[in-house]
């Protein structure tokens, strides 16, 4: 297995003596000058739609197309090479894989898209089953330049050592927002990142495991194999915070995706601003299943019995509908289960039938222009607004929370007085733009707007951190995709939050997609085998269901565990140290001590930024963040300096959500972990 150094300090001081190196090289040059001819092309082109929509969307095509034709010449335009074998009567082809496709000047692939069915191979072929490849070859690169290369052979039988350079990029220090993994994509993932459009998957991916990176590269594939139909629909990807979002922000784009949306749950219901944090009592109330049937008798509710006739004057005659008949097309309109307001939408047309029927008994002739206006009319109008009268989802919800006696009416079989009691606001709001709103009551509208009109669903949608939402929070998300599919990903043993899922297959069903394929990922490539043994050992308590990750990751001094009298102190001691190594630096704290943190970096002369606090673009890209406990889930950090486990724990109302928080802070680290503390740690840990 030949091979290149994997890196180069500078690309113009690696010797071109290999003959082979060269002409890679100048596939590359010629690749990204056909990419240039590609965008060119594209840029000489004009809109002229037949009417002034056709243009503007013409228009719009265009642009969508030249972003996706940008080339960033310090990321690879090709990471690997198929050399197929040869076939009988046919010559052997060599086809070279890349983040998207590139074409000469007569249409001949230069580089194929890595989401091509003829790609997979890449990812798929071993010396077991070759899949028609001869041989694989690897490239390193340094800043975008070609610096090194590596073939496996694939002839069947033959034996293949682990390569080099995948091990370089896997480890390859990181700096600024999340990179696609496309170079280094496992058979196991790989698997997942082609599931069909129409399969909703969840990943219980274990820290490492690349489950996130995994969900963004399923939605690229996804846009790539069902470009038309996910271009009308869309595709939406929910994150746990807008620090993760920003975080990931970059991975879709630099896969020539930027068509996906990117949003939070508390982003999708904001109907109300939130102005407080539940405790997890009632947190876990308001989020639980049961508040949906709360919500649905608090919608219907307003209907009303009609106990009058429908009169409708027209011309010198008046035609009129008996209370009784009325009643009954508001009891089959009612056992539809339609929405609250597109019953009401045809009440007032099913009225002014029932008004035509009796101008046909009577001798007239009425058309469809007499019903419509006949349903436009005042009398009728009038009379559908007393007995379906338009609901306001906000409305419905502060009436609930704020009106003891219309909760105990909507609630009474399905809630106890003491929960009656736990769910209300505590003190009576002047108005709804003083309420105190939490998340869960935002989700709670989001459930009552739902029932009044329907949400529109979305094609795809990849939700991350799934375990951390309430059964309430995944409806809400499973309404974005009630007529599409999801990717769902998460890890139990993560899961912080008092409401948070116990059990895949209960939240899939929350969810509405109880027939979802649930994977696990245990294989981890990012952290390494110390750091993930030394988490590991709050298993037992965070998810004692779950098997434990294993690293493929086998570096010595990974992991650094030392008690001190002052650990603050030596928090900017750690964080000088490890500032001598390659990569970014992740300051992980309690909440409660990163002010006291940030004074201590400041005295050890270390230039930081804190995550939360600073929504800058260029916060990402700082050496060292200083990251509350809270927000460290789902990130990633060459090298981590966490302090004190024990108050990390102890910052949870709850202790099985403290030591699931901590085993998140643990694992955040790709290359090293230095845990400093003065209190003891916590009894797991403590061997």
């Amino acid at each position: 297995m030949p091979a290149r150094p994997a890196t180069a300090p500078d690309p113009d001081t690696v010797p071109d003596a290999d003959p082979e190196l060269s002409q890679e090289r100048d596939h590359l040059a010629r690749s990204r000058a056909g990419l240039v001819r590609m965008r060119t092309a594209v840029a000489g082109l004009s809109a002229q739609g037949g009417d002034t929509v056709s243009t503007e969307r013409l228009k719009a095509a265009l642009w969508h197309r030249m972003r996706a034709l940008e080339d960033d010449p310090g990321v690879p335009l090709f990471f690997g090479r198929l050399d197929l074998a040869e076939g009988p009567g046919a010559a052997s082809e060599r086809l070279y894989i890349g983040r998207r496709h590139v074409t000469d000047a007569a249409g001949e692939p230069m580089v194929v898209d890595w989401r091509a069915g003829i790609a997979r191979a890449f990812y798929r072929a071993s010396a077991r089953e070759p899949m028609e490849v001869r041989q694989r070859r690897r490239f390193g690169f340094s800043h975008g330049a070609l610096t090194a290369y590596e073939d496996e052979q694939l002839t069947a039988g033959q034996q293949t050592g682990d390569s080099a350079l995948l091990e370089a990029e896997i480890e390859r220090p990181r700096l600024g927002p999340m990179r696609d993994i496309v170079a280094t994509i496992q058979p196991e993932q790989d698997d997942i990142v082609r599931a069909d459009l129409i399969d909703t998957v969840c990943v219980q991916g274990a820290p490492g495991t690349g489950k996130t990176a995994v969900g963004l590269h399923r939605a690229a594939w996804l846009l790539y194999a069902h470009r038309e139909q996910l271009s009308r629909q869309g595709v939406l990807v929910v994150g746990p915070n807008t620090s993760f979002l920003r975080y990931i922000g970059d991975v879709l784009p630099a896969l020539g995706e930027i068509d996906a949306s990117q949003t939070t749950v508390e982003q999708l219901c904001d109907r109300v601003p939130v102005r407080r944090a539940d405790g997890p009592a009632r947190g876990r109330l308001v989020g639980e299943a049961r508040l949906a049937a709360v919500a649905r008798r608090a919608v219907w509710s307003h209907l009303r019995e009609p106990t009058e006739a429908l009169v409708v004057p027209r011309g010198s005659r008046r035609w009129r509908v008996p209370s009784y008949d009325a009643a009954a097309i508001v009891t089959e309109l009612r056992a539809r289960g339609i929405r609250y307001g597109a019953g009401g939408a045809l009440l007032s047309q099913r009225l002014a039938h029932a008004v035509l029927l009796r101008m046909e008994a009577a001798g007239e002739s009425p058309d469809d222009r007499v019903q419509d206006a006949v349903a436009r009319s005042r009398p009728v109008r009038a009379w559908c607004k007393q007995v379906w009268p338009a609901v306001d989802p906000v409305r419905v919800v502060f009436r609930l929370l704020g009106d003891r006696a219309f909760l105990a009416e909507c609630s009474d079989g399905l809630l106890s007085g003491d929960e009656q009691q736990l769910l209300a606001w505590q003190h009576a709001a002047r108005g709804r733009g003083s309420a105190p709103w939490s998340l869960g009551d935002a989700v709670l509208v989001d459930e009552v707007a739902d029932l009044v009109e329907r949400q529109a669903s979305r094609g795809h949608v990849v939700l991350d951190e799934a375990q951390d939402l309430s059964p309430m929070m995944l409806r809400a998300v499973g309404r974005r995709c009630s007529t599409g599919s999801a990717t769902v990903l998460g890890d139990l043993a993560q899961a912080t939050t008092p409401w948070g899922a116990s059990s895949w297959p209960e939240a899939l069903e929350h969810l509405g997609k109880p027939a979802a394929l649930v994977e696990e990922l245990t294989r981890g490539f990012r952290v390494p085998a110390d750091v993930i043994a030394f988490a590991a050992r709050l298993l037992p308590v965070a998810a004692p269901g779950l098997a434990p990750p294993t690293s493929v990751r086998r570096g010595s001094g990974a992991l650094d565990v030392r008690r001190c009298r002052d650990a603050v102190a030596e928090v900017g001691v750690a964080t000088r140290t490890v500032l001598a190594r390659a990569g970014s630096v992740g300051v992980v704290v309690p909440d409660a001590a990163v002010r006291a943190v940030t004074a201590a970096l400041d005295a050890a002369g270390v230039a930081h930024v804190v995550l939360g606090a600073d929504e800058s673009a260029d916060a990402l890209d700082a050496r060292v963040d200083v990251v509350p406990a809270t927000l460290a889930k789902g990130l990633e950090f060459d090298h981590v300096v966490l302090l004190e486990p024990a108050d990390i724990v102890a910052g949870e109302v709850e202790r099985v959500v403290g030591v699931r928080r901590l085993y998140a802070c643990l694992t955040r680290a790709v290359s090293s972990l230095s845990v400093v503390h003065t209190r003891p740690l916590p009894d797991p840990l403590a061997g």
